[in-house]
């Protein structure tokens, strides 16, 4: 007997579900920015590599753009605030992961003003005319990470294309 047959007679069926789109409901509406949540959950594992090491305290007040955890080893790098506000805990929480196994996580309750932090460094307007160096090193304080699924740290990347003499 076929394969193809055989499946036949499993499924009863042709062609599988075909479920509405809805497609309207969001290309009739204009873009627009989100309200910011009351609390953000920030775990400290963001990345393939190991998590960030906490550097803030419960109670503390901090701006947006503040570095909330610290890199952490060799394949690590910073957790910054996406909002200002207070962290209101440093505990165990559940983690976007299929067992939902918690991790540890800072948790920050927004205060609505979504504040930059004053002595975050300006954006690089020299761009590649900097020391590759340079740029390496704001890539990696800048907590950048792929969006291959591992989150692999670029600064590594950067470094692996360096050590290979990649003219870049």
């Amino acid at each position: 007997m076929s394969v193809l047959k055989s499946l036949s007679r499993l499924w009863r069926f042709h062609g599988g579900l075909h479920l509405p789109e809805h497609k309207t409901e969001s290309t009739q509406q204009p873009i627009a920015p989100l309200p910011l949540v009351p609390e953000f959950v920030l775990p400290l594992q963001q990345h393939i590599g190991a998590p960030a090491r906490t550097a803030v305290a419960v109670g503390q007040t901090v701006a947006k753009g503040e570095v909330l955890a610290r890199a952490d080893g060799y394949l690590s790098v910073p957790l910054h605030a996406p909002t200002s506000g207070t962290i209101v805990a440093i505990e165990p929480r559940p983690i976007a992961h299929p067992s939902g196994i918690d991790a540890p996580a800072i948790v920050l309750a927004a205060d609505g003003r979504d504040a930059w932090h004053p002595d975050l460094p300006l954006p690089l307007e020299e761009g590649l005319a900097l020391d590759p160096a340079v740029l390496r090193t704001r890539v990696r304080e800048s907590g950048i990470v792929g969006l291959g699924g591992a989150a692999f740290p670029t600064w590594r990347k950067l470094e692996f294309a360096r050590a290979a003499k990649v003219d870049l």
